[in-house]
């Protein structure tokens, strides 16, 4: 006999690291609102140890639990797999194995959501790259939306943009947040004392966004959209010198993308 669950529509959202919610946090909501089964998946540990994995875990996974979605529909695969900070790039076919195993037992996927192609983190672009692939056979296209969290379009140096989609990734689907929820989610990111130094520096341009836009926002995909840089001038990454353009996309191409 089919369980509650397997008659429910399912929304996936796919993160790269703990604290990724914080860009999609109103479709979250929505897509609960709407009767929908939510599931977050995190495909690195978000750290280089394992004290600080811990930290981080336990920070999503109050923020989400606040937001209601159902702890065993929350997972952290990145622990699971080994998967630290920065390395989704060197993990490309655990993460992609995993996540083709987890959506086998998801009977009814209607919307799957996932970091922009936006250069911001590597690890984002890489996340963002092997869904759009692994998906071609079993997932409508038009079901995969993508967020944006960061990225360096049109800045210099040390600067960068939040909650800013690029215009190269298409038309933007922007819904209002209502003013109770843009108090909630900010208090959401003062959740994750693990990444004080990081929140730092967000933190004030989410306040300026919920203030002065306080839009929930999201783009289609495009799978022909990972062959071309995701906007002109350096990336963000390749300023703060994570990771170079060529590495990525090397990468990405030499993946073989099978089981």
């Amino acid at each position: 006999m089919p369980t509650e669950n397997d008659l429910l529509s399912t929304s996936i959202f796919l993160f790269a690291h703990q604290d990724d919610e914080f860009g999609i946090f109103q479709k979250i909501l929505d897509e609960l609102e709407a009767g929908n089964l939510v599931c977050c998946a995190y495909l690195t540990n978000g750290a280089l140890g394992p004290d600080l994995a811990n930290r981080r875990n336990r920070e999503s996974l109050t923020v989400l639990l606040k937001l209601g979605v159902d702890v065993k529909n929350i997972f952290f695969a990145g622990d699971i797999l080994g998967i630290s900070d920065s390395k989704l790039l060197e993990h490309l076919d655990l993460a992609s194995n995993w996540i083709r195993n987890w959506w086998s037992r998801i009977p009814r996927i209607q919307s799957v959501y996932i970091p922009a192609w936006e250069g911001g983190h590597p690890d984002h672009d890489a996340l963002h790259a092997i869904t759009l692939r692994i998906a071609q056979d079993n997932i409508d296209p038009s079901r995969i939306q993508q967020f944006s969290l960061y990225n360096g379009y049109q800045c210099s140096g040390p600067l960068f943009r939040v909650l800013s989609p690029l215009p190269n990734n298409g038309p933007t689907n922007s819904r209002p947040i209502a003013w109770n929820n843009r108090l909630k989610f900010l208090s959401y990111c003062l959740q994750y004392p693990s990444q004080r130094k990081t929140w730092i520096g967000l933190f004030p341009f989410v306040l300026m966004h919920y203030i002065f836009y306080g839009l929930q926002a999201t783009q289609p995909t495009n799978i022909q959209r990972i062959r071309s840089r995701p906007h002109s001038g350096l990336l963000y990454y390749e300023r703060r010198g994570f990771c170079t353009w060529d590495n990525l996309t090397t990468r990405i191409n030499n993946w073989n993308n099978t089981v």
